[in-house]
């Protein structure tokens, strides 16, 4: 009887430590989305349009997507109207141990004239517009119980604060800066909305997450035009498909392939080739086909640092680092180390610059002057 006992207690312990180990294999990518405003904290509201019923629902649907994906978990700081402190937004990304953390909002200023969409990351900023939409995103700390308290200190105008928001950032920064520019385009792309770009503020939430973040302003509800489309269920759903597809693409990028432990690693070739290769047609269908300009060959490059501030390309500047070239295509401009034919190579070149103290770089590619996915680059 006892060894009977002894016998059902190691086949539970067995199917316990499989349960543990396929748990562990199976790590999915976990996206924090988080609806702003909520229950007393309205937002901005303007032509009965509500900011925080807005954000919810595009939340919601977006993350109703998310979950579609099998290697994807989605969390919620809320999925009603009710009312969640700004400590505990970042705070439920940080327990979580999240991927990634957004924020999404609706936007608003006085005139009633200005739309479009526009996506944040933290950091400095001279523009009074981006100033003025951190003081209102970060004035929602006034509602809450013992605020002074537990927001003493954080004054979005003083220089300390956000150096020390940039320093827990900066690693993680250049992610951030890539999912907005990929959920910007998808607004563009898929929702048609105004490009207003990838803008720097020292936004609470976003220096609280221990993630790449961003910060999303879908649009103005102060403009009717763009109000109506936001609070409409077909404007809803097309701002969270550009969003859900924004994730995806980074999933596709950064989880994957990423060496943090978490998903599954890809183990690239030790080389990529230099040179396209040609591919010959076999069907009577493709050899009818016009013959299409062939792509360059990839690029690889360390991208080391993003900021609002246009550097020289000069060695003090990057920790001695030469062979610096950048992108200034948005207001956050990105900054390259090198540029080699191989990924053997560029792994190399990481290695060097995590040595020289940028220790968020990673790898990228390019072909013809655009950037493309890695494991693309790596086929």
């Amino acid at each position: 009887m006892m060894k009977d006992t002894r016998l059902k207690q190691l086949f539970l312990l067995f199917i316990m430590c499989c349960g543990a180990i396929h748990a562990q294999g199976g790590q999915k990518f976990k996206v924090i989305l988080d609806a702003g405003h909520g229950g007393k904290d309205f937002g901005a509201v303007y032509n009965g349009f509500v900011e925080k019923n807005i954000s919810l629902n595009v939340v919601l649907k977006a993350g109703k997507i998310l979950e579609g994906d099998n290697g994807t978990e989605v969390l919620y700081t809320r999925k009603a109207d009710v009312f969640t402190e700004l400590t505990e937004r970042p705070g439920l990304a940080n327990r979580s141990s999240g991927d990634i953390f957004i924020s999404v909002h609706c936007n608003s200023e006085n005139t009633k004239a200005a739309f479009g969409s526009e996506t944040y990351v933290i950091g400095t900023t001279k523009n009074a517009s981006n100033i003025d939409v951190a003081k209102k995103e970060n004035v929602v700390m006034s509602v809450e119980k013992d605020y002074k308290v537990k927001y003493e200190g954080y004054n979005t105008a003083s220089p300390e604060v956000i150096a020390g928001a940039l320093a827990t950032q900066e690693p993680l920064l250049s992610k951030s800066i890539d999912l907005a520019s990929r959920v910007q385009e998808g607004f563009v792309n898929t929702a048609k909305r105004k490009n207003r770009g990838v803008k720097q503020a020292p936004l609470w939430v976003l220096n609280k997450a221990a993630m790449p973040g961003i910060f999303i302003e879908l649009g103005f509800i102060s403009n009717a035009e763009e109000g109506a489309y936001l609070n409409s269920e077909a404007g809803q759903d097309e701002m969270a498909k550009a969003l859900a597809a924004a994730v995806l693409a980074y999933k596709k990028e950064y989880f994957t392939a990423s060496a943090s432990g978490a998903g599954t690693v890809v183990t690239p070739p030790a080389t990529a080739p230099a040179k396209p290769v040609a591919i010959t047609a076999t069907t009577a269908t493709q050899a009818k086909a016009p013959a299409e300009t062939p792509a360059g060959p990839v690029v690889f490059k360390v991208q080391i640092a993003a900021s609002g501030t246009d550097m020289a390309l000069e060695p003090y500047n990057f920790k001695g680092l030469t062979n610096i070239s950048k992108d200034a295509s948005t207001a956050v401009i990105k900054y390259f180390y090198g540029a080699v034919s191989t990924y053997a190579e560029a792994k190399e070149l990481l290695v060097t610059a995590k040595e020289k103290g940028y220790t968020g770089a990673y790898v990228v590619a390019f072909r013809d002057g655009k950037k493309i996915l890695l494991q693309d680059a790596l086929k």
